[in-house]
């Protein structure tokens, strides 16, 4: 496992993946393992959120000590790290590879994706600190750069497109995802709060005023039902307008014109 003393000497290439050490002599604590101890921290992660887990609290929601946690991981971010694997491993492959060609497979890996991030509102702060090299995550990322690289783009252009698609649904997929913890921590619906958001300032004549170019949006949005359906909406479009520009680079770089 990794120290956290190592993690402070080599921050940026430290990872429990990357940890060669020999599994601890004897036998664990009774009905504990690895696996149940990190479903029960991608529990209290969903539903305490990232700045409640502790060791500590986490023996607590397990009936065990501290001490006995410290069998099988080392530190709290090796808890992390093997929780961020976990819900990658959500992401269903199989239904990636079912898709008939390279954009139902990308649409599928994006909407996985998202789901993924809403469905864990902890993961989004999470993906940008560790190295996400886990198993799951990297099966993941192998079928997003062999979706990307069936479009026909140059190997140059692979990364590019792969940023533009993914770093998009995964800023889409944060905002939504703290919009709903925020819904909740409020007691409150989504739907309720997103209207009583938007009521907080359109009763508001002097702020209006300096909203006048966007009243006509807002009133458009408004048109659409529920935030859910706000939400799938605009990313279903979104997500058909970076398509249409892949598309249109391949067809650029081709040298032919676009639409042919």
């Amino acid at each position: 496992m990794v120290k956290a003393a190592d993690r402070d000497r080599n921050p940026a290439g430290s990872s429990v993946w990357l940890e060669r050490r020999a599994p601890r002599s004897g036998g664990g604590p009774a009905g504990l393992d690895r696996d149940r101890i990190v479903a029960a921290s991608v529990r209290m992660l969903d539903r305490d959120g990232l700045a409640k887990l502790s060791m500590r609290r986490l023996a607590a929601e397990l009936g065990v000590t501290a001490m006995s946690l410290y069998w099988y991981v080392d530190t709290k971010d090796d808890i992390i790290e093997y929780a961020i694997d976990t819900v990658y491993g959500e992401i269903d492959l199989d239904a990636v590879d079912a898709g008939a060609d390279w954009r139902e497979r990308l649409r599928t890996l994006a909407l996985q994706y998202r789901r993924m991030l809403t469905r864990h509102p902890w993961m989004s702060p999470c993906a940008g600190q560790y190295l996400n090299i886990g198993p799951h995550a990297i099966a993941v990322g192998g079928r997003i750069q062999e979706t990307i690289r069936d479009t026909g783009l140059p190997v140059g252009r692979v990364p590019s497109a792969m940023s533009a698609v993914f770093q998009f649904v995964y800023g889409y997929g944060t905002i939504e995802s703290q919009f709903g913890r925020r819904a909740d921590e409020a007691g409150m619906d989504a739907d309720d709060f997103y209207g009583e958001s938007i009521k907080a300032f359109r009763d508001d004549p002097a702020f209006m005023e300096t909203l006048e170019p966007m009243v006509d949006l807002l009133d458009e949005r408004a048109t659409h039902g529920s935030v859910r359906e706000i939400w799938d909406r605009d990313f279903a479009f979104a997500l058909d307008l970076l398509i249409a520009g892949i598309e249109a680079m391949v067809a650029r770089e081709a040298g032919e014109a676009p639409g042919t």
